[in-house]
Order: structure tokens, then C-alpha cells, then sequence
């Protein structure tokens, strides 16, 4: 039974398809739907039990700890709970700099 709503932001709708792209241009069009299927199983597991996610470490560093994220690796899925609601608000490679990445994407939007 799930209990909570997925969604996913606009700026994660975004970083699956330029993921999708990426893969499919770099290795084939079916490993990138491999890889957006376990995406897609992974925030859909979601629904069930969000608060095992953990908190990123570079946020923990600063003290914020209102993001969670979970992995299909080398993937980085960080989200957030509002209520009954999980909003997806980034997929990454998390072999990026990750300091960059949040910086622009979470604590500018704060």
C-alpha cells in the first residue's frame, strides 16, 4: 500500500532526459533505458517508505538536512518530503562535484 505521492520537479524531469540523451548518444539508446527504468524503480519505491533516504553529506555539512537522497549508482536521486509528498529535485551523476551541483540547483532555490 503506498502512502505517499512521487513527484518529480520540473529540473529532474530535465536531468532525466539529458541523462537519457547522454547514455544514448555515448553507449546505446538501450542501456540509457536501462538506466531510466531503474531510476524509475527507485523513485517509485519511494511511495512506500521515503525516510530511509539519507541525508547528502554536503548538506549535512552545512546544517541543512530538509534533503534526502537515494542511489542507483553512480546515480544520486535527492528529493524532498512535504507532508504526504515527495518531490524528486534532482538525478545526477555522482561523480560530478556535487558542492557545485547543489549549490546551484537547492541553496540558490532556497
Amino acid at each position: 500500500m503506498k502512502h505517499f505521492d512521487v513527484f518529480l520537479t520540473q529540473d529532474a524531469a530535465h536531468d532525466l532526459k539529458e541523462l537519457y540523451q547522454y547514455i544514448s548518444s555515448h553507449d546505446s539508446p538501450s542501456k540509457a533505458d536501462y538506466v531510466l527504468d531503474r531510476i524509475e524503480v527507485a523513485v517509485s519505491s519511494l511511495s512506500d517508505i521515503p525516510e530511509r533516504g539519507v541525508y547528502p553529506k554536503e548538506l549535512i555539512e552545512l546544517g541543512i538536512r530538509e534533503y534526502r537522497e537515494i542511489f542507483f549508482k553512480p546515480y544520486r536521486i535527492l528529493y524532498r518530503i512535504i507532508g504526504k509528498k515527495v518531490f524528486i529535485m534532482l538525478i545526477v551523476d555522482g561523480r560530478r562535484d556535487m558542492h557545485t551541483v547543489l549549490q546551484r540547483r537547492l541553496l540558490m532555490a532556497r
